[in-house]
């Protein structure tokens, strides 16, 4: 099977492990509904590794589809286990919730797996969660959280924490300079350290004077209505984002959805199956440090940038950009990945600002092989490497057309990435008519550097931290799934 990963070797995806549960017990000042929440496992992976149920954890994976690294139609991530069933449920199971109402200047720390509904209006109050391999959901059930320095809620240690908005209006916002806890600096309205999943029928506002939401691990948006304004980043991950399904709008002074582990460069990539998105970005609407796949999804974009990775791989979707700088611009932010920009379907329309802007930029290749591109530049295509036109409808300032050309040649690769390209289209005219690597005479395809040709695999999570807050601490019976 042909893909557009560039990694050369077939991966094995070794996520799988075995949920470990214990018995907790719950103490609470107010009342409560307190039991053992039966267990129910998230779907399984379909591997042979293990007869048993095994939860898709899937943290800091890559999700590489095996086969050849050929530009083509195939999609650069396996994303059949990105999701896990309970990751998709926009509904809390209730059974055997806790019930909490916030009260202003005091903290909720959440100890143990469960599954916590809040509701109420609070000032300087956090929800925090302290609970080592633990699931926990927090179901936001009408919430109002206004602090001044510190996260609305806080993930210092869990397994997988949810967040979940009932069929609600939910706000929460920082106002005033964030305090660091510790040597954690935690500067954002939600910020975690362990993998995070948000979902929901409900509406989430967030207003942040650094960034939206962080996590220093995985963060999974499945469903529900986020509205961030954000002075930094609206949504940021340090391995990866990944969003099934949702309505996001929103206002940021650097990226509007950022991933990047500056620890390591081989993880780092943003995935949307689906969605809809107003962006109006300072710098980047969506900025992924290696891939950027796009499966589907409505976006309106307006950014400095509107996409920037080092692969972005556009399979389906209705993308609107207006841009200042590149609209769509693959620059070597990863060793791992060759530099790429694929299309491969979907309706994209680009609208450049005037200066020395580009449409559609890559410091390596770019490869046209379907869907609809409309552009509005004076340079819409600048590439360092090589371009195809292999399938699909281009229209630049309004006329069709059938060879892609560099407006500019040059640009960030320099010296000896761009050996001796004289302002011509690309390395056509090869028998097996494969992409160039820039380096051969034979025409075969560009290889990345995946070291060992194993997948990403960061591990961030875990580490419990000590910090200065207070307030009631709150047990619930055993989580889910």
């Amino acid at each position: 099977m042909l893909t557009g990963c560039s990694a050369s070797d077939a991966l094995e995806i070794l996520n799988s492990k075995i949920s470990s549960e214990s018995s907790v017990t719950t103490t609470q000042t107010t009342d409560e509904q307190t039991s053992q929440e039966n267990a129910s496992e998230e779907a399984p992976k379909a591997t042979a590794d293990s007869g048993e149920n095994s939860e898709v954890e899937s943290s800091s994976e890559a999700y590489f589809s095996s086969g050849s690294t050929s530009s083509s139609s195939g999609a650069l991530l396996d994303t059949t286990d990105m999701f896990s069933t309970r990751d998709l449920e926009q509904e809390a199971d209730l059974t055997d919730a806790t019930y909490i109402t916030l009260t202003s200047g005091e903290d909720v720390n959440i100890t143990a797996e469960g599954v916590y509904v809040i509701s109420g209006t609070a000032t300087n109050t956090s929800i925090i969660v302290e609970a080592a391999e633990a699931k926990v959901q927090i179901v936001l059930d009408g919430v109002t959280i206004t602090n001044t320095n510190s996260p609305a809620i806080y993930v210092k240690e869990a397994d997988k924490v949810f967040v979940t908005t009932t069929d609600s209006t939910n706000t929460l916002s920082v106002t005033g300079t964030f305090t660091a806890d510790g040597t954690t600096n935690t500067d954002a309205v939600i910020f975690s350290k362990d993998d995070l999943v948000l979902n929901g029928v409900g509406t989430l506002t967030i207003n942040s004077t650094e960034n939206g939401i962080s996590g220093k691990d995985d963060i999974k948006i499945t469903g529900g209505t986020y509205n961030i304004t954000a002075d930094a980043d609206g949504v940021e991950a340090n391995e990866s984002i990944r969003i099934y399904d949702g309505s996001f709008t929103v206002i940021s002074g650097k990226d509007a959805f950022h991933s990047e582990n500056d620890e390591d460069n081989t993880v780092g990539y943003i995935y949307v199956q689906n969605g809809t998105f107003s962006i109006d970005a300072t710098d980047d609407g969506m900025q992924a440090t290696t891939v950027l796949m796009i499966d589907g999804g409505t976006f309106d974009i307006e950014a400095a940038e509107g996409l920037e990775g080092t692969y972005i791989q556009i399979n389906d979707g209705n993308i609107t950009i207006n841009a200042s700088d590149d609209g769509i611009n693959a620059a070597q932010k990863s060793t791992a990945y060759d530099v790429v920009v694929e299309i491969n379907g979907g309706t994209i329309n680009i609208t450049m600002g005037s200066g020395d802007t580009d449409a559609i930029d890559a410091n390596g290749y770019i490869y046209v092989n379907g869907g609809t591109i409309n552009i509005t530049a004076n340079s819409a295509f600048d590439y360092d490497r090589g371009a195809e036109l292999n399938g699909g409808t281009v229209t630049v300032n309004g006329e069709t057309i059938t060879t892609i050309t560099t407006s500019m040649m040059g640009g960030g690769m320099g010296g000896g990435m761009r050996g001796g390209w004289n302002n011509q289209t690309t390395e056509q005219g090869t028998t097996e008519g494969t992409a160039p690597d820039g380096n051969t005479q034979s025409g075969t395809v560009p290889q990345g550097n995946m070291q060992s040709g194993a997948a990403p695999n960061g591990n961030m999570g875990g580490q419990g931290m000590q910090g200065g807050f207070g307030g009631q601490n709150f047990q619930g019976g055993r989580g889910g799934r």
